[in-house]
């Protein structure tokens, strides 16, 4: 039998960390010390907080670079850097550092952020809480991703890929593993969620769950009988 996939939510509390930045050499230093869970919460904030609104919004780093500094140059380049690729906050950390630090060796002079536009550095904790809906079939798990709520499909989708350092989302993982559906599977791990909204996400997903059940054994089984009929 399959091994259930149950669903969980993230609650997270935001924290201040004390530390903040008034030019490129500050931004760099709290990159390189501060956890992970700062990183996290500066390139992934807007991603629940608005992905519903726009999709593909600009990390904080990158939008104080331009919009405070106005290095145009180099808030493009942080800014478009596909955070998809990356299987880690550590790794995703070191390119924010060697883009910044060849940034600032191409630079003799560096801005100053006006006095109340520093950047603050931000932190979150995660509480993971489990919710009422589970799923052992791809029916039961269609069923539930629609009811389940934003911030769940953004726990199972984000933060169990990078935060936590999965090869793969939750689903992807599930479905492999326990149903044995590598296709379907392999085609949720290639979607980008950093491109379109949690919403469009979950249609998407949905969408392609019941177009494998339409073509599942069920579905033989259903044309047959009415061949027969």
């Amino acid at each position: 039998m399959a091994t259930p996939f149950y669903f969980y939510t993230g609650l997270s509390l935001v924290e201040m960390t004390g530390l903040r930045a008034r030019n490129l050499v500050d931004l760099l230093e709290g990159i390189e010390t501060l956890p992970g869970s700062s990183i996290y919460y500066h390139t992934h904030r807007f991603l629940l907080q608005h992905h519903y609104l726009s999709a593909e919004p600009m990390n904080d780093f990158a939008f104080w670079i331009t919009d405070v500094l106005q290095e145009d140059l180099l808030g493009e380049r942080i800014g478009s850097l596909d955070i998809m690729q990356f299987a880690s906050i550590r790794e995703l950390r070191d390119t924010f550092i060697e883009v910044i630090e060849s940034f600032i060796g191409e630079n003799k002079e560096l801005r100053t952020a006006p006095q109340g536009e520093e950047f603050h550095f931000m932190k979150c904790r995660t509480f993971v809480l489990p919710t009422h809906h589970a799923a052992d079939s791809l029916a039961e798990f269609a069923g539930c991703l629609d009811r389940i709520s934003r911030h769940s499909l953004y726990f199972h989708i984000f933060e169990s890929r990078l935060r936590l350092e999965k090869e793969q989302n939750d689903f992807s993982y599930w479905l492999e593993t326990s149903l044995g559906e590598k296709e379907l599977a392999d085609r949720i791990a290639r979607l980008d969620p950093y491109t379109q909204t949690l919403e469009e996400l979950r249609k998407k997903i949905c969408s392609l769950v019941r177009d494998r059940m339409q073509a599942g054994p069920l579905a033989e089984t259903v044309k047959k009988g009415r061949n027969t009929g």
